[in-house]
C-alpha cells in the first residue's frame, strides 16, 4: 500500500486536499482525531497525562479538561514537549495500526493526515510527504476571516509552527495555497495525476 503523508501549516487548505482524496474513495487518516482518542479515559495515554500534570485534569464527567491542560503548557516550551512526548507516541500507535488495516483490507492507497507530521518525526510512515503552503500574508487573512483572530494572535500562531522552507525541505510533493479555491484544486488535480502516473509506472516495474 501506498501512504502519502500529508501536512502543512495553519490555514494551509489540508482540509481541501484532504476532500479531494475522500471524493477518490482513498481512505484517509487524521491524526487531530486519533489525538483526542488518546486522551479517551483508560487509555495508557490518558493515565500518564494525568500522571504527569496532575489529577486535577479529570473534570467531573472523567475526561481530560483539555482547557486546563492547555493552560499548564502553554507560552511554556519545556511543558509542551514533556506533553508531546507522551501524546505523540500514543498517535503514532492508533495510525499505525489503521495503516496495517487498510492495507489488510487490500487498499493500494492511503493518506495520513497530520499537522504535527513532520515535528513528530512520523516521515517513515509514509512512502511520499506532501506539503501544503500559504504565505504569512494570505494565513494571515484566512484565520481573521475564519476564526476571527486578530493579526497579532494570527501571526504569533504562525510563527509558533515550522516555516514553509523548513516543511518544503522535507517533502516530495509541494502544493502552493496562495490563491483562490480553483486554482488550489488545479494544483491538487496535478499533483494527483503526477502520483497516478509514478504508481503506474512503479506497478508496470514491479510485474
Amino acid at each position: 500500500m501506498h501512504v502519502i503523508g500529508l501536512t502543512g501549516g495553519i490555514a494551509s487548505g489540508k482540509t481541501t486536499v484532504t476532500q479531494f482524496f475522500r471524493d477518490r474513495a482513498v481512505p484517509v487518516i487524521d491524526a487531530d482525531i486519533l489525538g483526542h482518542r488518546t486522551y479517551e479515559p483508560g487509555t495508557d495515554t490518558f493515565q500518564a497525562v494525568v500522571r504527569a500534570f496532575g489529577d486535577e485534569l479529570v473534570a467531573a464527567d472523567g475526561t481530560i479538561d483539555r482547557r486546563a491542560l492547555g493552560g499548564k503548557v502553554f507560552g511554556k516550551p519545556d511543558e509542551l514537549k514533556r506533553l508531546t512526548d507522551i501524546v505523540w507516541p500514543g498517535i503514532r500507535r492508533l495510525a499505525t495500526a489503521e495503516l496495517v488495516e487498510l492495507e489488510t483490507a487490500g487498499n493500494s492507497l492511503a493518506v495520513l493526515e497530520a499537522a504535527v507530521l513532520l515535528e513528530a518525526g512520523w516521515q517513515d510512515l509514509a512512502d511520499e510527504i506532501w506539503v501544503v503552503v500559504v504565505e504569512p500574508d494570505f494565513a494571515v487573512q484566512r484565520l481573521f476571516s475564519r476564526n476571527g483572530l486578530d493579526e497579532a494572535a494570527a501571526r504569533a500562531r504562525i510563527g509558533s509552527q515550522l516555516s514553509n522552507a523548513e516543511r518544503e525541505a522535507a517533502a516530495q510533493v509541494v502544493i502552493r495555497n496562495n490563491g483562490t479555491l480553483p486554482e488550489l484544486q488545479g494544483a491538487i488535480a496535478a499533483a494527483w495525476d503526477s502520483l497516478q502516473s509514478r504508481l503506474r509506472a512503479t506497478a508496470g516495474r514491479n510485474s
